[in-house]
């Protein structure tokens, strides 16, 4: 696969997010505006009145994504202010799915995570 072909929607599913942040989220990837290979997008999640908690202080309810598809891994960075990188995502295509389904794990880089933050499993679903 190509990183153009992962350019769209996608729902996303998360098993077992932090406090304050939502299971179900929206990204969208598109062409990178510097290298045409790589991937850019946001992720949106609803954040409703949650969004002043401590525990979710270091997201926002739409994050910049930047990142590569690297030998069938989905490697992306998260950042909610533009500047520092707020999580990870790590994902696989799922056999079978022809590219329309991706599974891997998510991690809490911002300032409010706590040191030992386990990863979050999450699927990426493409919509329609």
């Amino acid at each position: 696969m190509k990183a153009a072909q992962l350019h769209g929607s996608w729902a996303v599913h998360f098993t077992q997010p932090p406090a304050g942040l939502p299971e179900q989220a929206t990204m969208r990837l598109k062409r990178h505006a510097e290298f045409s290979e790589s991937l850019a997008g946001t992720v949106s999640r609803e954040l409703g009145r949650a969004a002043g908690t401590p525990a979710i202080a270091g997201h926002s309810a739409q994050a910049a994504l930047a990142g590569d598809l690297d030998e069938g891994m989905l490697l992306l960075d998260e950042s909610s202010d533009n500047i520092s990188i707020t999580g990870t995502w790590n994902g696989e295509m799922q056999p079978g799915s022809c590219g329309q389904v991706y599974q891997g794990r998510w991690k809490d880089t911002s300032r409010s995570a706590a040191p030992d933050a386990p990863d979050v499993p999450f699927t990426l679903t493409r919509l329609p």
